[in-house]
């Protein structure tokens, strides 16, 4: 029998993390740095430990859809605070807190050396972890407005830490302005639901989607539904990262590494997937919107992968990597495969998570280096980074057996089966993408775990890095690019030998390599074949089979276990795409290091174009940032100052004519006032005779 969850418990799990974040906020100054950690860090843990029982509950039959707290009624419109949670939310609940609880710990390590914004560090990834907790468990478009509008926030925070360097503040302006842009797409998606089904709680929504789908938009022919979805998914396309808005995520690697595990592995960029999945009653029943779903992801997918083989900063490449990843989760939403999605979501967030660390423990043991050209050989400096990079690596690419091959072939397959228009383009860019994420992610791989010691010698001429840290080496407050002093890390002291770092970041790195390695083949029978999605509050199967697209069925009828599932993928395409580009990075970054050069030269603007990233930040510079300024200040000239400069200057203008010439009559002598107000008299007096004797 189905039980109702505790209010109070599920209280408990959204506000801790707030609680942890208020006190480091406010009182970090006086309570000190370990007092701060430790806080937040419980605060976290709670609500990991209790989304854990309650994800335990909702699969023993309990759920909780309710108002929490009523804020505001306007006639017939509830404004409303209330949870939802079922297993979709669960799952999501337990997620978000354990990739956020690794973080915290592994921040207490990497951001040692700080000695400034230390408490404001925990602080806001604490704060982080609220407004996430606040999204997914939301039962209303109100409370998921605010989810989605926080995360935003405080990832601009994240982003821009390091206020003193300004590719810090151009990157977090970056991101607040393209995340706005969806943002827009995302209110107006809103706002259409409400205006059509008159509230904004899923339920009531969800109730209506059968008349909103026989509906048009006023004074066209497009479907109601289709433009509310592409509306709400425009919102996802800024979130999640999807092309073309996807600009920011790569620029964002300018803040601290464990916001980048944090904001990119398992919270801010899977909440456009999340709501996607949520709002998969509405998408159902649009194919239009499915199909523009489809074909975004699979352009994100493929086209982002390219972008990750020509990075040489190690934070970029796992950049470009979740770009590409999150292409396939939309891929599997457009193919109506949402089980899947939220699968390759669960498996992506531990092991890119664990990819973002790894990263991160590289970069303090290279002394702040991020360019793999001054790698090389790193192995057997750092152990347990190194078998850990290897597993997540492993992962990602789709190794049989590894999460990440449960949930990208299932995707694959899922592309395969469908007849959605797009999903011919779809499935060529996904499996495509299986070699070319292949190859990036190895590449990352040999380059700084394999081959020669290149720390040794002197720096990569073109390396970024260089570059940046003879340019800037030094803020106003005599700090290095990333905020530490020279004496913490020894910068432009000559080579350093590198070194395993503290127990604080190889845990986390440990406990994210273990469910890197077993949750997909734990999970891939529950979720996509069994009823998994069916427990807690269920609005429409939907949200489990697909009812119009059902490419799960056929994949249903072929899964035996995920043992045999492992074992046959030797006869699938993607097994041994991802083995070809495994061996052609062995080859080119390690056997013939020569060929890179060569093949760059020969292939130069296609080099060039990928580089560049397809000029899109130059496009979007050109086109809409300076075009806004044009905009602008043709309004301003135009508007502002000529229309309404002119408007209340002329009428300055006027009065001060109109005074100067009734100063006239104001000559101070008195036979003159009395004058006028005979001559006054007089010509009322004559006014009145004449209309009398009309």
């Amino acid at each position: 029998m189905s039980t109702t969850l505790n209010e109070n418990l599920l209280l408990t799990i959204a506000l801790a993390p707030l609680a942890g974040s208020l006190i480091a906020g406010l009182f970090g100054w006086k309570i000190g740095r370990k007092a701060s950690h430790r806080i937040t860090i419980l605060g976290v843990m709670i609500s990991f430990v209790l989304s854990c029982f309650v994800l335990v509950d909702v699969m023993q039959g309990a759920s909780f859809n309710a108002t929490i707290y009523e804020w505001m009624t306007v006639g017939p419109l509830k404004m409303e605070i209330g949870f939802l949670v079922d297993s979709l939310t669960a799952m999501m609940m337990v997620i978000v807190t354990f990739v956020s609880l690794m973080v915290h710990i592994y921040t207490i390590g990497y951001m040692a050396d700080e000695e400034v914004g230390y408490e404001r560090f925990f602080s806001y990834i604490s704060l982080f972890t609220f407004s996430m907790l606040m999204l997914v468990m939301s039962n209303n478009f109100l409370q998921l407005f605010f989810g989605w509008e926080a995360v935003g926030l405080v990832s601009y925070l994240l982003i821009g830490f390091y206020y003193t360097r300004p590719t810090a503040i151009y990157a977090n302006m970056k991101a607040f302005i393209v995340n706005r842009v969806g943002d827009f797409g995302f209110l107006l998606g809103i706002g259409l639901l409400l205006a059509f089904a008159g509230s904004l709680n899923y339920g009531d929504v969800f109730a209506h989607r059968t008349a909103l789908a026989g509906m048009t938009f006023p004074g066209t022919d497009w479907g109601l539904l289709t433009v509310a979805c592409i509306c709400l998914f425009i919102g996802a396309m800024g979130k999640s990262a999807q092309f073309p808005l996807h600009v920011w995520l790569p620029d964002s690697m300018e803040g601290p590494t464990p916001i980048s595990a944090l904001i990119h592995a398992a919270t801010m960029v899977t909440a456009g997937i999340f709501m996607v999945t949520r709002m998969s009653p509405l998408f159902e029943l649009s194919d239009s919107a499915l199909s523009f779903v489809t074909v975004i992801g699979a352009i994100t997918a493929l086209f982002m992968g390219f972008l990750g083989v020509v990075q040489n900063d190690i934070k970029r490449v796992v950049a470009y990597s979740t770009l590409s990843q999150l292409g396939y989760m939309t891929v599997a939403l457009g193919v109506s495969a949402y089980p899947v999605a939220v699968f390759h979501l669960a498996t992506h967030a531990f092991f890119k998570a664990l990819l973002f660390l790894g990263a991160g423990s590289v970069i303090i043991g290279m002394h702040h280096d991020q360019d793999m050209r001054n790698m090389g050989g790193l192995r057997k400096y750092m152990p347990i980074t190194w078998i850990t990079s290897l597993i997540g690596s492993l992962a990602l690419i789709g190794t049989p057996f590894f999460s990440g091959f449960y949930s990208k072939d299932s995707i694959i397959d899922a592309v395969k089966a469908s007849h959605i228009a797009g999903s011919g383009f779809a499935y060529f860019a996904v499996v495509a993408s299986v070699f070319v994420t292949a190859l990036y992610s190895f590449r990352m791989y040999f380059l700084v775990f394999h081959g020669k010691e290149r720390f040794r010698g002197p720096k990569h001429p073109e390396s970024p890095m260089a570059i940046e840290a003879a340019a800037h080496a030094h803020d106003a407050h005599g700090h290095d690019a990333h905020g530490h002093d020279d004496h913490d890390h020894g910068h432009g002291h000559g080579p350093h030998v590198p070194h395993e770092t503290s127990w604080v970041i190889t845990l986390p790195l440990i406990l994210l390599a273990i469910p890197s390695v077993i949750i997909g083949a734990i999970a891939i029978g529950p979720m996509l074949f069994g009823d998994f999605f069916a427990h807690g509050v269920v609005f429409d199967k939907v949200i489990f089979i697909g009812e119009n697209h059902p490419a799960l069925h056929e994949m249903a009828e072929e899964f035996h276990g995920w043992f045999a599932m492992g074992l046959s993928s030797v006869e699938g395409l993607p097994v041994w795409l991802a083995l070809a580009g495994v061996v052609v990075s062995w080859f080119l970054y390690w056997k013939r290091t020569d060929l890179p050069g060569v093949i760059k030269q020969r292939f130069l603007p296609i080099w060039t174009l990928l580089d560049n990233k397809y000029y899109l930040d130059k496009i979007n510079e050109v086109v809409f940032a300076k075009g806004a300024v044009a905009i602008g200040r043709g309004l301003w000239k135009e508007g502002d100052v000529a229309v309404i400069d002119g408007i209340v200057n002329g009428l300055a203008k006027f009065v001060g004519w109109f005074a100067g010439v009734i100063r006239f009559l104001q000559s101070g002598y008195i036979y003159h006032y009395a004058f006028a107000m005979i001559i006054g008299m007089l010509g009322l007096l004559t006014l009145f005779v004449t209309l009398g004797g009309k």
